[in-house]
């Protein structure tokens, strides 16, 4: 997936992603909102955010360049690992199986 140079698209294409990934990221607590400067775990958000690339995914099938699908293939990937990993450690805090934990502190 590495590449010198991007075209102008593919540059406008990995900022889209990157923005709602660093949104979601920012939703999981994993780093600091730029704002607030703090840490805050929202999974509806996350999972909000997460929706939005799995669907920008769905909709560019076949009509992305090689280095686009595979970074959007790698992100969604990534952010849905996360995502599952984050809930099953709140729900073992929680001692809960199927509660979102919505909101929490880190």
């Amino acid at each position: 997936m590495s590449k010198t140079f991007l075209d102008e698209d593919e540059n406008l294409f990995s900022y889209v992603v990157d923005t709602f990934r660093s949104s979601a990221s920012i939703s999981m607590g994993k780093i600091e909102h730029p704002v607030t400067k703090k840490v805050d775990i929202n999974l509806d958000q996350a999972k909000y955010y997460l929706n939005i690339l799995s669907m920008l995914q769905k909709k560019t099938k076949n009509n992305l360049t090689e280095y686009e699908e595979q970074m959007l293939i790698n992100i969604v990937s990534e952010l849905k690992m996360n995502f599952i990993e984050l809930k099953q450690s709140i729900n073992n805090v929680n001692g809960t199986s199927n509660g979102m934990g919505k909101n929490k502190k880190k």
